[in-house]
C-alpha cells in the first residue's frame, strides 16, 4: 500500500513538473540600439531548408512548402497580435520577398536551419535600416526551443514563438515569457 502510495505521489508530482518545464524562455535585449521608437516593421521570411522535406517525413516538397508557409502564417499572427503589437507589421510573402522599402526597420534571418539533436530552429536575426541598406544590430546564430514534441509543426510553432519573444526583447525592451 505504501508503494502505491509512493508512485501515485510521484506521479502527481510529475505531472506539475511538467507543465511548468515546457513554459517557454524570458529572452532579455543583448544588441545595444534602441529600436524601441520603431514604429513599422517589415519582418523576413523564416526559409526552412526546402531539401529538407525527406529528412522529417513529408511525402513531397510541396506538402513541406506548405508547413513551411503555414508555420510562417502562424509566426506572423504571434509577432503582429502579441509580441510587436502597437506597430505595423508586414511580413514576407515568400521566401523572395524583402519589400521593406517604406518601413523604419526590415527584420531578416539567416543561417536558418533545424538542429538535428535538440529538434529546434537554429537562426540569425539582423536588424536593418530599410532607408539606409545598413545593419544596425544582429543576433548570432542562436538556438530556439530544444524540446521535441510528437509532431513536427508542434515544436517548430513552440520555436517560432520563442523568436517572436526574443524580437520584442530587442524591439520593444519587454521580455514576456509564457
Amino acid at each position: 500500500m505504501k508503494r502505491l502510495i509512493l508512485i501515485l505521489g510521484l506521479l502527481v508530482c510529475l505531472g506539475f513538473h511538467s507543465p511548468l518545464e515546457a513554459r517557454g524562455h524570458k529572452y532579455s535585449k543583448e544588441t545595444p540600439v534602441d529600436m524601441s521608437a520603431v514604429k513599422t516593421i517589415f519582418v523576413g521570411w523564416v526559409d526552412l531548408p526546402p531539401e529538407s522535406w525527406r529528412l522529417w517525413g513529408y511525402e513531397n516538397q510541396e506538402e513541406w512548402t506548405n508547413v513551411v508557409r503555414d508555420l510562417n502564417l502562424d509566426f506572423d499572427s504571434s509577432c503582429q497580435g502579441q509580441y510587436l503589437a502597437g506597430r505595423k507589421v508586414t511580413f514576407a510573402r515568400d521566401r523572395n520577398d524583402e519589400k521593406a522599402a517604406g518601413n523604419d526597420l526590415y527584420i531578416k534571418f539567416s543561417d536558418v536551419n533545424i538542429d538535428h539533436d535538440y529538434y529546434g530552429i537554429r537562426l540569425s536575426i539582423h536588424f536593418i535600416d530599410p532607408k539606409t541598406n545598413t545593419e544596425i544590430a544582429s543576433v548570432p546564430s542562436h538556438l530556439y526551443y530544444e524540446k521535441r514534441w510528437f509532431k513536427f509543426q508542434l515544436y517548430m510553432r513552440a520555436a517560432l514563438d520563442e523568436v517572436s519573444r526574443k524580437l520584442q526583447a530587442e524591439v520593444t525592451h519587454e521580455a514576456q515569457g509564457k
